[in-house]
């Protein structure tokens, strides 16, 4: 984005390898200890289109042709609503993160304004004195390398706010929180001489202690994942494929999909230790430093429950891009948008993760009933759900989404005619689940 607004960019990346055309090979069998979310499941949510579409529609395109699928929320209806304004943008992209990666790392082959350094640590930055300081250039090995403007996107466990610090700079303002949920998933391929088609099911499913979910992906590839509570005595066991498929098959969501008898392909691929995070280079007194803005996980990490990641990752990165002059001048105007746009998006986050953590790990039910029924509701009331859609896609939060009048209405009509509804689990109970743990 930067070089097609005519910047001169040089990107900095320690690995040596990068997504090429073999998709299986790069996914299946790369080695990626630093991204380990790499290999689990992900919904590109409506940003991530509306991103590509707006500022690189050849990569879109090539997302497309590498067999990423779109998927409209309202597919779940035999036939979509009245169109509303935005009822358009309400689409994930159902694919592997490598196919994002692939089509990516081909645009920037392509623009002659990118140079990339494959293999090249950067080890520290250059730092001029002044009220704030400001960042010069980097360092990488014993050579220089100066810059008019750096931007850190070297993930979750970025080194810069340790070395700002070290400068003398003021620390980054972090905040931080643990998220006490572990994640499992195993990947498959459907047969091409097999069923394929699950029926109408949801591709999530609940127990009291547990989550479940399908994720559709390309090239006839789809994961199934399990969340649980990282201090569940039983998560250990799951790492066993054959313990992992006969617990997933307890959950209507997975049983559907595994009974079309796909051929798996991978090992049960396990992720947990994950932090909500947020970290800015400004605190109430401005600009901790100039000359530098973080973006991606460096600025915003969050549990991958919801999604969001490449999500607010593309936001910010088509902010920066259209503002890149601005921001290099004052700092504060990135800063500012930072925690007007995305702010409230980690916020959700940290707060659903709390209860979810609570629940799980107190396999205890749900207590809102009208929110269970929101929930519920969502999927025989297509204003329900795009409520619902809406809040999944980062277009409206929820408060502001679930808050509407038409929306409460549609509610309270669906509990009207349902006096007797309590929140129910589809998945199995505990006893169930324990007796498919070996002991």
């Amino acid at each position: 984005m930067l070089g097609r607004r005519g910047h001169r960019v040089t990107l900095f990346e320690q690995d040596e390898r990068q997504a090429g055309e073999d998709l299986d090979g790069d996914f299946f069998r790369w080695d990626r200890p630093r991204v380990p979310q790499a290999a689990q499941p992900h919904s590109l949510l409506s940003p991530v289109r509306t991103v590509l579409r707006t500022e690189a529609p050849d990569v879109y395109a090539d997302l497309l042709a590498r067999g990423a699928r779109e998927h409209h929320d309202f597919d779940w209806f035999g036939e979509h609503p009245p169109h509303r304004a935005g009822d358009e943008d309400l689409v994930t992209l159902r694919t592997r993160r490598i196919v994002l990666e692939a089509a990516l790392t081909a645009a920037v082959r392509r623009e002659p304004a990118v140079e990339v350094r494959r293999g090249r640590r950067v080890s520290g930055l250059v730092i001029e004195e002044g009220r704030p300081a400001r960042v010069t250039g980097v360092r990488v090995g014993a050579a220089t390398h100066p810059a008019d403007f750096v931007v850190d996107t070297s993930g979750r466990r970025s080194p810069v706010p340790a070395w700002l610090t070290e400068a003398g700079c003021r620390p980054p303002v972090l905040d931080s929180h643990r998220a006490g949920i572990a994640y499992l998933c195993r990947w498959y391929r459907l047969r091409d001489d097999g069923p394929r088609d699950p029926g109408r099911v949801k591709t999530a499913s609940a127990a009291p202690y547990a989550f479940a979910g399908v994720f559709p992906s390309d090239n006839d590839t789809f994961a199934v994942s399990v969340v649980l509570s990282t201090g569940d005595p039983t998560r250990g066991a799951l790492t066993d494929p054959d313990v992992f498929e006969a617990v997933a098959r307890r959950f209507p969501a997975s049983a559907a999909w595994l009974a079309l008898a796909p051929e798996p392909c991978t090992a049960v691929l396990g992720m947990a230790g994950l932090d909500n995070r947020w970290t800015t280079l400004a605190d109430a007194d401005g600009p901790v430093v100039t000359g530098l803005v973080n973006a991606g996980d460096s600025l915003i990490h969050t549990n991958p429950t919801f999604g969001h990641g490449v999500a607010l990752g593309l936001r910010a990165a088509q902010y920066l891009a259209a503002h890149a002059d601005r921001i290099a001048a004052d700092p504060m105007v990135y800063h500012a948008w930072t925690v007007e746009a995305l702010r409230p998006w980690f916020d959700a986050q940290v707060t659903a993760d709390r209860a979810d953590e609570q629940r799980l790990a107190e396999a205890s039910p749900p207590s809102d009933r009208r929110a269970a029924a929101r929930a519920a509701c969502a999927f025989d009331d297509p204003v329900v759900m795009r409520a619902r859609a809406q809040v999944r896609h980062l277009l409206r939060l929820p408060d502001e989404a679930y808050g509407a009048d038409e929306v409460d209405r549609h509610v309270s009509k669906w509990l009207a005619a349902r006096p007797d509804f309590t929140p129910q689990h589809d998945g199995p109970t505990r006893e169930q689940w324990e007796a498919l743990i070996p002991g």
